[in-house]
């Protein structure tokens, strides 16, 4: 690799850096705050930054969605600049406000810590936690729930005034519908925004829905520390309609999901998608996405660069025997109409005769027994491979028997 170096202050960045800091700079990146150039020559003349996204534990699950804010850390870290992930067992509490019509239900600390407590295990997948440069953690209940006093609080509060947090398109949209805000949510941009002065950062990462309260934070840098803090936004993983990816059909995407179930997942993904997330979640050359974009838009099958795009992300997540598996699994029972071998529920019932709607219902197939019917009247239920078409005739299950409902689910038969 050529290692030629250009140098600035003192401080030689190689060309590999500057390469890297180029699709830093650009790739899954929204807008740069106060400019992308400024921040450029920061990086170009090889200052090493602290850095930080934080996460609220309202939820024990990290998704792909994640994903975009974590790779920019990851792209951080690997160019020797402090990271820090910041669990915000505080603001958690509390929660976000933001994108919310009505008031969140306030956690406790222990169940925001209970959320919080796989989290090194599930982003170890995508950041280094330990060896060269590990992830710095920090939490901010350290300083907002142990250090900080009622008259402390008040102190900070004379930097931010109330026509600053008001503004806020939300907490608009609220006040129109005459619905409450409450003092709490009133001050969560305010407190996520002292966490950047409380670690004394240099540059926040972030979901561009959060840009509110980071630039809060970079408003609280400039005051009380006289210190540019720049602001990173990441576009939101989103469809064509707008609606976030991370989850679907009601299940969350998680980094920690079985590799059948994640391969599954994103194979069930809109085929608008497809594009951004090789962009935004994966190292592939951007030559070569914008490839994949015209192909698809001039009409060649999605599904060549879906299962492409499941392969990698499930050998990120996981390792490449583990994508093996599950796109041999996939192609065996969605593509050959074969049944699965891996992650298959089982059901336990007594008498080999059984009511179909019965059945259904008992094992959790579907939610209802009107939904049972229709699916046997639609042709969707198939048990050892053949269809059902009775709804209120007795069948004979046989132990060992596999019953499939639509294209996804499956349920094998135990006898007792």
């Amino acid at each position: 690799m050529d290692k030629q170096s250009f140098s600035s202050n003192n401080l030689s960045v190689d060309r590999f850096s500057m390469n890297k800091i180029d699709e830093l700079l650009t790739r899954g990146v929204e807008k740069i705050y106060p400019s992308k150039e400024e921040l450029e020559k920061v990086l170009r003349s090889g200052k090493k930054l602290r850095v930080y996204e934080g996460f609220d534990p309202t939820s024990p699950q990290l998704h792909i969605g994640h994903m975009v804010g974590l790779i920019k850390m990851r792209q951080f870290q690997d160019l020797g600049h402090e990271v820090i992930f910041l669990i915000g067992d505080f603001t958690g509490m509390i929660g976000d406000p933001t994108g919310k019509d009505k008031a969140r239900v306030p956690l406790t600390h222990e169940q925001v810590m209970v959320n919080a407590k796989t989290y090194k295990k599930q982003i170890k997948k995508i950041l280094r936690l330990d060896g060269q440069n590990p992830i710095v953690f920090k939490y901010n209940n350290d300083w907002w729930g142990k250090e900080m006093k009622a008259l402390d609080l008040l102190k900070l509060a004379h930097f931010i005034s109330c026509q600053q947090l008001i503004e806020r398109d939300m907490f608009q949209k609220r006040i129109k519908q005459d619905q409450d805000v409450f003092m709490n949510e009133f001050f969560y941009p305010f407190l996520q925004g002292y966490d950047s002065v409380a670690m004394d950062v240099d540059l926040e990462i972030g979901g561009n829905d959060q840009m509110f309260n980071m630039m809060m934070g970079r408003d609280l840098m400039h005051k009380i520390k006289r210190k540019n803090k720049f602001v990173m936004t990441t576009p939101l993983l989103t469809d064509s309609q707008g609606n976030k990816i991370g989850k679907t059909e009601g299940n969350v995407i998680a980094l920690t999901a079985k590799p059948v179930d994640l391969y599954g997942m994103i194979m069930n993904l809109g085929d608008d998608v497809i594009v951004k997330c090789f962009e935004y979640l994966t190292d592939m050359p951007m030559e070569d996405v914008q490839s994949i974009a015209k192909k698809i838009e001039a009409g060649e099958n999605p599904m060549i660069h879906k299962k492409k795009l499941a392969y990698i992300l499930t050998m990120m997540l996981n390792d490449e025997k583990a994508a093996r598996k599950a796109q041999d699994e996939f192609e065996r029972v969605h593509q050959q109409g074969q049944n699965p071998t891996y992650n298959i529920l089982t059901y336990y019932t007594k008498g080999r005769e059984q009511n179909i709607i019965d059945l259904l219902v008992n094992s959790r197939l579907t939610d209802s027994r009107s939904e049972a019917k229709r699916l046997v009247e639609q042709d969707a239920v198939e048990i050892d491979g053949k269809k059902w078409q009775m709804v209120n005739s007795k069948l004979q299950i046989n132990d060992g028997s596999i019953i499939k409902v639509g294209k996804n689910r499956f349920v094998k038969i135990r006898i007792k």
